[in-house]
C-alpha cells in the first residue's frame, strides 16, 4: 500500500492527517501552503504523485472561505501532477449548512461548493455527518458520508452514567438521535424547537418524552453559539432531569458559546476533532475524541476496494483500540 497511496494535508488539518498516517503506517506527504501578504493562497506538492492514489485531508471549518479555496487549488495541483485519483477528505464541510433554498433570492451554497470541488478535480469525497443527506446528491462523484455516532457511542459506553435517555434538540435530528438510542439500548426524547431568523437563536417549546429522575445526553451535529444546548439543558432540568451531557459531531463553539456552556447545567460536552477550534482549548467541560482512526479505516477500505458499510454500525476492533477511550 505504501508504494501506491499518498496522504497529504491542507493547512487546516495537519494533526488530523498525521493521525491518519500513523494509523495506516505511511508517511505524510510533503507539501507547502503559503499565504501572501495580500491574502492570496499558494499550494505546492513536495514530492511526485504521478500514477498515485492521493488523499487530501482538509476540513472546511472556522475559516471556511480560505479553507475551501485551498481545497480547489490542491485538487487542481494533484490533477496537473498526474495523480491517478484524488480523494478530498473533508472531516467537516462548513458550507453544508447552506443545503436548501428556503427563502427567495438566496444561494444553495453547498451545491455551489460541491460542483466547484468536482470541477477542480476531485474523484471522490469523504466527509462526516453532512448537515443533511441530500448534500450527497449535490455531487456527481461518489460521496462517503461517515458518521460520528459509533465513535461517540463508544465514548458514552465508557462513561460512568446509568439510567439515561438520548435527547434530540428538534424533530429534524430525531432520526439520528434514535440511531444513538438503538446503538446504546436506551429511549429517545425529542425537543420541539423553533428558529425565526439566521441569528443562531432558537426557542425550545416542549419535550416529547419523559426525563424526570433520569440523566440526559443531548445529541446534535454541531453547535456554534451554544444557545440551543444551554436552553434545552435548562428545560430538561425544569422537567426533572438529573445530570445533563451533550454529544456533538463537530464542535464550532465560539468564545461566547464556550462561556455559556461553562456556566450552564451541562456536565460535559463530548465532540470530535473534525476541525481545529482554539476556543475550546481551556474549557473544563469540553472533551474531544478523535475520529482520525475511523477516517483512516475508511481510506484503507476505499483504497482496497472494500465495503465501508461496517463503519456505519459496529466499529472494527482495531479502530476501537486506536480511540484509546479507557481512562
Amino acid at each position: 500500500m505504501s508504494s501506491e497511496i499518498k496522504i497529504f494535508s491542507g493547512s487546516s488539518s495537519k494533526n488530523f492527517a498525521q493521525s491518519i498516517c500513523d494509523y495506516i503506517g505511511v508517511e505524510l506527504g510533503k507539501s507547502e501552503v503559503i499565504t501572501f501578504s495580500e491574502g492570496n493562497t499558494f499550494v505546492r506538492i513536495g514530492e511526485t504523485v504521478r500514477d498515485k492514489d492521493v488523499y487530501l485531508v482538509q476540513s472546511i471549518g472556522l475559516n471556511p472561505n480560505d479553507e475551501f479555496v485551498e481545497i480547489l487549488f490542491w485538487m487542481d495541483a494533484f490533477k496537473r501532477a498526474s495523480a491517478s485519483s484524488v480523494t478530498a477528505i473533508m472531516p467537516y464541510f462548513s458550507y453544508g449548512k447552506g443545503d436548501k433554498k428556503d427563502e427567495p433570492r438566496v444561494s444553495i451554497r453547498a451545491r455551489v461548493c460541491a460542483e466547484s470541488i468536482e470541477l477542480a478535480g476531485a474523484d471522490r469525497i469523504v466527509a462526516m455527518d453532512l448537515h443533511s443527506p441530500q448534500i450527497q446528491g449535490f455531487f456527481k462523484k461518489p460521496v462517503d458520508n461517515l458518521i460520528a455516532l459509533p465513535v461517540l457511542c463508544e465514548y458514552i459506553k465508557n462513561m460512568d452514567i446509568d439510567n439515561y435517555v438520548i435527547v434530540s434538540p428538534d424533530a429534524g435530528y430525531a432520526k439520528q438521535a434514535r440511531g444513538f438510542s438503538r446503538h446504546l439500548g436506551v429511549s429517545t426524547v425529542i425537543g420541539d424547537k423553533t428558529r425565526k431568523a439566521h441569528d443562531e437563536k432558537a426557542k425550545v417549546l416542549e419535550l416529547i418524552g419523559d426525563v424526570k429522575d433520569k440523566n440526559a445526553i443531548i445529541v446534535d451535529d454541531f453547535s456554534i453559539s451554544g444557545g440551543t444546548l444551554v436552553e434545552l439543558a435548562g428545560f430538561l432540568k425544569e422537567r426533572g432531569a438529573k445530570k445533563i451531557f451533550a454529544c456533538l459531531s463537530h464542535i464550532l463553539l465560539n468564545s461566547k458559546g464556550v462561556e455559556k456552556i461553562e456556566n450552564s447545567p451541562i456536565e460535559k460536552v463530548i465532540s470530535t476533532d473534525t476541525l481545529v477550534n482554539p476556543y475550546i482549548q481551556d474549557s473544563i467541560k469540553v472533551e474531544i475524541v478523535s475520529v482520525a482512526p475511523l477516517f483512516a479505516e475508511a481510506i484503507i477500505r476505499i483504497h482496497n476496494r472494500d465495503s465501508l458499510s461496517i463503519l456505519f454500525e459496529k466499529l472494527p476492533e482495531r479502530v476501537i483500540n486506536a480511540l484509546d477511550l479507557k481512562k
